[in-house]
């Protein structure tokens, strides 16, 4: 089909499918239009603090790294949301006798059609308007701004076309569900690059960096706009071209990934048979674990860690906001050794819900607990699993956070510290598991509830951290009254003391909780088969 054809079809398919997908419900439609709202506010906004840059001195080196910051965003998007818009799967199409030239003509057309691209639209043009000083200018911009949003979207659409195998495999739904990681560690090193450039003596800081930056595409397009306003037309001219020579190779590089979807088989319908079957290894790590139902047990937890996506997500964000909180404290010279405590507030939390993390499968869990011994080797087992992870991780965390402030003195009191919280979440988490167990839906990435059991959750989890608070008192009383006596030289007692008082709460919780996982075993499965 020709190209002149396809495109309107393609854009009149895409305002389908908005139009269709808003009539499912009203809640949708609401969602929608609500993000619409907040998106068109929050670009205008971002037009206006652009516009009153103008003539600011360092208003080039704003522009031209947010471009970059926004291009990024544009590429990594699909990685992290591959399920946003259902144009980002070329797969749909193979099936159909399109030729890739004319299809990515026309599923560029149609891709600018939606609220990311306006909200790109309109930080270009705001970018333009800060630059933009004299006729030159003005005449660079209206090619700067439209090349600067077709990069954009064509870099999207390129990386979703190279990686779409990926993203509709098991690998891909892992990857979409450490995108809140992600997001979290963005803020935090926003954040801490934000307080650095106020120490650093405001704007100019970025000037080194946007000098570089402003030759990367589609950065280079908005730097064209401030070299035409200084009269550089000659380097405003090699600045375009870079950024049109990126178009090129992005739409390049986009359709050879089309034509490859089009003409080679997926891999995953291929026969599995001749590939050699991988025997389980029962040596390294296995061996040190105890032997029978204890080995078990925790040789599924920790195979739960590393293969089941949500239970991985869940470690992966605990274990990256543990280290990020204490240590980008630190290191902005404003934090505590104290915050390394948080790492095992985190890693503690997955003690909770316990049977949860097992959803339906618990079934085969709950043929093997016949007595209250069974639950107690059950639990036993597998709060050692995470003792495996967490205590090594909670000591990094409390050597690195005291190397970084300098204060090696409150290391081992810290340390006992951390310990002693991490044995009472593990106590109250295992209690928390038996007495409000709930289920964790298997067919949304985002949805860790099931529908109904938002409550027992959240008693759950924050009932569960206030006990485990008021169990670390003790330990937190004696701590503040060794400092208020200037008994110094016996602080490090703590790390003894803190560990010893860890593992015997940790031990009275699970024994406690033990003859109430066998009691309630009818109970707890019911909840956690829900969804």
């Amino acid at each position: 089909m020709n190209s002149a054809y396809l495109t309107p079809v393609f854009i009149r398919l895409k305002l389908s499918l908005l139009r269709n997908g808003l009539r499912q419900s009203s809640g949708r439609r609401a969602a929608y239009i609500a993000s619409i709202v907040v998106t068109l506010l929050f670009a205008a906004l971002q037009l206006i603090g652009l516009i009153a840059l103008r003539g600011n001195d360092h208003a080039d080196s704003v522009v031209v790294l947010l471009t970059a910051v926004l291009a990024l965003g544009w590429a990594v998007m699909p990685l992290f949301f591959p399920s946003g818009d259902e144009t980002l799967d070329p797969t749909r199409l193979v099936m159909l006798p399109l030729r890739p030239g004319p299809l990515v003509r026309a599923l560029l057309a149609a891709s600018l059609v939606g609220i990311g691209p306006l909200f790109t639209l309109c930080l270009a043009v705001g970018s333009a308007i800060a630059l933009s000083h004299g006729a030159a200018a003005l005449l660079v911009s209206v090619v700067a701004v439209p090349l600067t949003l077709l990069v954009c979207v064509a870099l999207a659409r390129a990386v979703a076309a190279a990686n779409i195998r990926l993203l509709t495999s098991r690998k891909g739904r892992d990857l979409a569900l450490l995108s809140g990681l992600v997001i979290a560690v963005g803020i935090q090193v926003v954040n801490f690059g934000a307080q650095r450039l106020g120490h650093a003596g405001g704007l100019s800081a970025l000037d080194p960096v946007a000098g570089i930056v402003r030759w990367l595409p589609p950065a280079s397009a908005i730097g064209a706009v401030d070299s035409a306003s200084e009269g550089s037309y000659v380097v405003a001219v090699g600045q375009l071209g870079l950024s049109a020579a990126a178009l090129l190779l992005v739409l390049r590089s986009w359709q050879r990934s089309l034509t490859k979807l089009m003409t080679t088989p997926d891999g995953s319908t291929l026969a599995a048979a001749s590939e050699p079957t991988r025997k389980e290894s029962t040596t390294g790590f296995h061996r040190l674990l105890p032997e029978g139902r204890t080995s078990t047990v925790m040789q599924r937890s920790l195979r739960y860690v590393w293969r089941d996506p949500k239970t991985k997500a869940a470690w992966v964000t605990a274990l990256a906001i543990g280290l990020i909180v204490p240590l980008f404290n630190a290191l902005q010279g404003t934090g505590s050794v104290y915050f390394a405590c948080f790492a095992a507030g985190m890693l503690g939390i997955q003690m909770y819900n316990q049977f949860g993390q097992d959803t339906s499968a618990f079934w085969m869990v709950a043929l093997t607990i016949s007595s209250t011994r069974d639950a107690y080797v059950e639990l036993r087992a597998r709060a050692l699993a995470l003792l495996v992870i967490t205590l090594p991780y909670t000591a990094l965390v409390t050597v690195l956070t005291a190397a970084v402030l300098g204060d090696w003195q409150a290391l081992p009191e810290v340390v006992g510290l951390s310990f002693a919280l991490l044995g009472a979440m593990l106590a109250t988490g295992a209690v928390a598991s038996a007495r409000f167990p709930y289920s964790i839906p298997q067919d949304s990435a985002y949805k860790n509830v099931a529908p109904g059991q938002g409550g027992l959750a959240w008693i759950s989890i924050f009932g569960g951290m206030i006990s485990a608070a008021l169990l670390c008192a003790p330990v937190i009383a004696l701590t503040i009254w060794l400092h208020a006596a200037n008994a110094q030289s016996a602080l490090w007692l703590l790390l003894p003391g803190g560990t010893a008082y860890g593992l015997l709460i940790g031990w009275a919780g699970v024994r406690v909780a033990a003859p109430q996982t066998a009691g309630r075993l009818p109970e707890i499965l019911a909840a956690v088969s829900k969804g």
